[in-house]
């Protein structure tokens, strides 16, 4: 079976979704006649999309502009219960001035500015213009008054020391609403999941495998960030400890909330079930 050939399964580029990945091996993939694909969560949503992968990690946001098409998988996803510490908005302004004023945002993922608008429409009643930008911050604020970065370019950031205020979108939205939110999913294509069942169920099976590894010894994570992202140990322990990777009840209640105001706001066109592969 050649590479081009092998079912084609989209892991995410960021730290953040290390632990429903870090034990899914390539010989074990490559078993089950499937490769994985590592990009950033837009390009990601992009190519599940079109065809391209017939799985992946994907921004909620996505998910939900396209529900016809997917199926969810259970029990996986990236969530958190307040602060997230990689879904992070940079203010060089006062936040009463930036709810006036211009953001710009990442392109790299859907979800987490969508949260942003609904956070600043709903929660905070402002009406900011929004610019999106490559996820650089000085550039970003060379016009802006704030910028929105997510992932492992938000948490370098963080790491910078500025005097700028920083607010983490996952403890505002839990301030707003008590409840968590889900950033990125774990969707299947219906026609793979309905010509690939047991390729991808098996698949879907070495994921909850690592997500349980991973929270048991997350030490391995710890010292894989260190040495490729920096920072200190006892950063990533509170990073990994604040992420949630199950996708029960608590975290589908508020990733339903999220799609309604998405819905109310018109970012959606219309509130999407959540249905899941089986």
């Amino acid at each position: 079976m050649t590479n081009h050939e092998m079912l084609a399964i989209g892991r995410i580029d960021y730290a953040n979704a290390w632990p429903l990945f870090h034990y899914v091996t390539e010989p074990a993939m490559s078993a089950l006649g499937a490769r994985i694909v590592s990009r950033i969560p837009a390009e990601l949503n992009r190519t599940l999309l079109s065809g391209e992968l017939a799985m992946s990690a994907v921004s909620s946001f996505a998910y939900a502009r396209h529900a016809e098409q997917y199926l969810l998988l259970p029990d996986v996803s990236v969530s958190s219960v307040g602060s997230v510490h990689s879904i992070l908005l940079f203010l060089k302004k006062p936040l009463d001035q930036v709810r006036k004023g211009v953001i710009a945002v990442t392109n790299a993922s859907a979800t987490s500015v969508n949260l942003l608008k609904v956070l600043m429409s709903v929660y905070l009643e402002g009406e900011p213009t929004y610019e999106t930008m490559e996820p650089n911050l000085d550039k970003m604020l060379e016009h802006a008054d704030a910028a929105l970065l997510i992932g492992d370019p938000a948490i370098h950031a963080s790491w910078r020391g500025t005097e700028l205020q920083v607010i983490d979108l996952g403890k505002m939205w839990h301030d707003f609403t008590g409840l968590g939110m889900t950033y990125a999913v774990v969707a299947v294509r219906k026609e793979a999941a309905a010509r690939h069942y047991d390729t991808i169920a098996a698949v879907h099976q070495l994921m909850v495998e690592s997500k349980r590894k991973s929270l048991l010894n997350p030490e391995l994570l710890v010292q894989q960030a260190c040495e490729s992202l920096g920072g200190e140990p006892d950063y990533w322990r509170l990073y990994f400890r604040a992420l949630k990777y199950d996708f029960g009840e608590r975290q589908q209640a508020g990733l339903r909330l999220y799609l309604k105001y998405a819905t109310e706001l018109n970012l959606l066109d219309r509130e999407p079930e959540l249905v899941f592969f089986k």
